[in-house]
């Protein structure tokens, strides 16, 4: 899978810009603040149908100007494809795939599938469990439309739990029980899955950058069960042991809204008790891991989106990491490009950036 062509009009500092890219690795360098990871969230909303940066879609709308348009254009085995995200000040967003509008963003899931990274994305280690259940579910999202779709249905019963607990009326609490433990053993039984699958590939991620020196262990932590109906029942349980406790806070205190993911390497939880370079190696690991994930998924390499993340890395992380991502697309931000970690590269697509305008070099 590729994004072969990027237009944007309007969007963040961009009046109007279309970039080329080559199939293999793309590299966009250029001081800071001059629109390096604007290309980024733009080829990241294309694919996930919002920004890695803001949740207010109108803050991409460039000053003073009241709509922006992103248009990719994409190379699947299937054949070519486009994505269409327009954003308008005074509308709601929307989206066509393939010239056609879409009313659900589910839809636009997969069409574009991308793993990103950035300094930022440490939080995937280091921060809060509801960060670890964004990475699970943003990939998870992009390798299947129904999975989006329970998660979105599961988001809206808990919106409607949670507020019935902070009423009196409390008659159809057994009704959102049931719908909130079926759609979240289909959820748990999901997640429970990936991260299987996560913890052996980012396994041997970690030995290679380690050079062996340190094991990973990834290990889903939410509610207990192997099969739907097994989590169901767990849940159901559940959900009525904490009824009392669920009133008296106003808020629902079990489901996978509490999921985690354990990831501990050199016999120590990581998410606490790491260093930085340790946590930074993890987060790697996993996004190594999710690329492979999604390439046994799909039978085709996402593109890898690796925004201002050499910075953050010594030399040998570095060669390391573009060692490992060589024979797929990749999208490179970085201020300047070291002449070692080019010979990494070997042929590679070259840009610069400055005030809002790609020259290609």
């Amino acid at each position: 899978m590729q994004i072969t062509k990027l237009q944007v009009n309007n969007f963040r500092n961009y009046s109007a810009q279309t970039v080329e890219f080559g199939g293999g690795a793309n590299i966009i360098t250029g001081k800071n603040a001059q629109g390096k990871t604007n290309l980024v969230e733009a080829i990241t909303m294309c694919s996930v149908g919002r920004s890695s940066r803001t949740p207010r879609d109108k803050e991409l709308i460039r000053w003073e100007q009241q709509r922006a348009r992103i248009l990719a254009t994409t190379q699947k085995r299937g054949g070519k494809g486009s994505i269409e995200i327009v954003i308008d000040a005074r509308e709601n967003k929307r989206v066509a795939v393939n010239g056609l509008p879409v009313s659900k963003m589910g839809e636009l899931m997969g069409n574009l599938s991308t793993v990103f990274f950035s300094p930022d994305e440490l939080k995937i280690v280091k921060s809060s469990p509801a960060d670890r259940r964004r990475f699970m579910d943003i990939t998870l999202c992009q390798l299947s439309k129904t999975y989006f779709y329970l998660l979105s249905s599961y988001n809206k019963v808990l919106a409607q739990r949670n507020k019935l607990l902070k009423s009196t009326d409390t008659s159809a609490l057994e009704i959102w029980d049931e719908q909130l433990a079926s759609y979240g053993a289909k959820i748990a039984r999901t997640r429970r899955h990936f991260v299987k699958k996560l913890a052996d590939h980012a396994s041997r991620a970690h030995a290679y950058l380690t050079d062996g020196k340190e094991d990973l262990v990834v290990e889903y932590q939410g509610v207990e069960g192997e099969e739907v109906e097994e989590i169901r029942q767990n849940m159901s349980f559940e959900l009525i042991r904490n009824r009392e406790k669920d009133f008296k806070n106003g808020f629902t205190n079990v489901g996978i809204q509490k999921d985690d993911i354990l990831l501990c390497a050199a016999g120590k939880d990581i998410r606490a008790y790491g260093s930085q370079g340790q946590q930074r190696t993890v987060a790697l690991s996993l996004k190594l891991a999710e690329i492979s994930i999604m390439k046994d998924e799909t039978d085709e390499y996402p593109v890898l989106l690796l925004d201002d993340v050499l910075s953050e890395l010594d030399v040998d992380r570095q060669k390391k990491l573009l060692g490992a991502v060589k024979g797929f697309q990749t999208i490179i931000t970085c201020t300047h490009l070291p002449s070692e970690i080019k010979s990494v590269l070997g042929d590679c697509t070259l840009f610069s950036v400055e005030n809002g305008r790609v020259t290609r070099l």
